[in-house]
């Protein structure tokens, strides 16, 4: 049995899902967000990003994780600190010794729902049903998570990486 790690990369909100792939299917293990608090410094806030995901990464020793790319922002200024939580991720995955893959949206949506123009309602209830919980997963960062979690998970078990 394997477990994966999908996040989804956030300054003030980074969203986690585990998932274990065993006989042949997938099985949540646990999902959430770290949430970092706004009266500190910047620096502070990111370091409440790495501590958090090392903490999950102790916790869970996931054998892969899948990190969504950043794509188009509205605002540059929520483009840029998210860049850089991007980056503390990925220090703290390489530190770690987590090896790890980035997808694209497109990606996740093509794996998890069978096309890559999904909207976030279906993308949350396909991660509902393939994981047989009672309810979509909250805050929507975690269950996008998941869903990072799941196109990991399959396409490794498809591509038998």
């Amino acid at each position: 049995m394997s477990i994966f790690l999908g996040i989804d990369p956030g300054y003030a909100d980074m969203g986690f899902g585990l998932v274990e792939r065993g006989n042949g299917k997938n099985i949540c293990r646990a999902y959430g967000s770290i949430q970092t608090t706004k009266e500190l410094t910047a620096g502070e806030r990111l370091l409440e990003v790495y501590d958090g995901l090392a903490d999950i990464i102790e916790r869970y020793r996931p054998e892969r994780a899948a990190v969504e790319k950043l794509y188009f922002a509205k605002n540059a200024k929520t483009a840029l600190r998210v860049a850089e939580a991007r980056g503390v991720i990925l220090l703290c995955l390489q530190k770690l010794g987590v090896p790890y893959v980035e997808m694209d949206p497109v990606q996740v949506k093509a794996a998890v729902c069978g096309h890559g123009r999904a909207a976030k309602p279906e993308m949350q209830k396909m991660v509902r049903m393939l994981l047989n919980l009672k309810e979509i997963p909250k805050p929507d960062d975690a269950a996008d998570a998941l869903a990072l979690a799941i196109a990991l998970s399959n396409s490794r078990i498809l591509a038998n990486i």
